[in-house]
């Protein structure tokens, strides 16, 4: 497994952006999340977003949605492109997708997470992963939300340590991540405030996470990937 991923941030994640953090050192770049519906109808700029070539590898993509029918349509049009990885987004904390039931609103549904994770796992031609973060709030049940996406099949677990309600302020919680890893036979890819080398590897050393997914810590900054692979060794 890649111990460092780019991760597929809206609006920003584009084939440029992906190239140049690959030649500072990234290896494995996901392209900005993709909403099934859009993605579905052949969206002009849906299908910009989905650009790439030969040397854009390896390459996932994350998918937004909650409707069976746009996401298997999705899953049918993807088909085309090879990706190495689909991940499906539990985690987006915008009011704008959550009041449509999708991203981290999922988070308050676990079985219904569960039951649209067996159906992309069934239908996908490349392993599945899931993006959430510990909970809706403070008061849901992380433990419960991870083991059901477990169960439905996904090959590894995205996990940010916020939750939905902190949006990105206050702390990322180390302590429940490091609970999640222990309590899941799969890979725990972590992420939440990776903004250097010295904060990767608190991530790695306090959760023992499998590996890190770096975001906004990439912006402007596209050798941070070097910088923590050499910090590592």
């Amino acid at each position: 497994m890649y111990k460092i991923f780019l991760s597929p941030m809206a609006g920003i994640s584009s084939f440029p952006f992906r190239m140049l953090n690959r030649k500072f050192g990234c290896r494995f770049c996901f392209v900005e999340m993709i909403n099934c519906r859009s993605l579905s109808y052949s969206s002009r700029k849906t299908l910009e977003m989905m650009r790439t070539s030969k040397e854009d590898k390896p390459l996932g993509v994350q998918i937004l949605g909650s409707d069976k029918e746009y996401i298997l349509r999705s899953l049918e049009k993807l088909q085309d492109y090879k990706m190495d990885m689909l991940d499906f987004n539990a985690a987006c904390p915008h009011k704008k997708i959550t009041k449509r039931g999708e991203g981290a609103a999922l988070l308050k549904t676990p079985r219904v997470l569960s039951k649209l994770l067996k159906l992309i796992v069934a239908n996908s031609n490349c392993p599945v992963t899931a993006k959430i973060r510990i909970g809706w709030n403070s008061f849901s049940y992380a433990k419960d939300i991870a083991l059901y996406a477990q169960d439905a099949g996904i090959s590894a677990l995205f996990v940010h340590g916020r939750t939905r309600e902190q949006g990105y302020s206050g702390k990322v919680d180390y302590e429940t991540i490091r609970m999640l890893k222990k309590s899941l036979d799969i890979p725990l890819i972590a992420s939440g405030d990776i903004f250097n080398a010295a904060l990767a590897k608190k991530m790695l050393d306090e959760t023992g996470c499998d590996a890190i997914t770096v975001a906004r810590g990439a912006l402007g900054n596209p050798w941070i990937f070097r910088e923590i692979e050499e910090f590592l060794k």
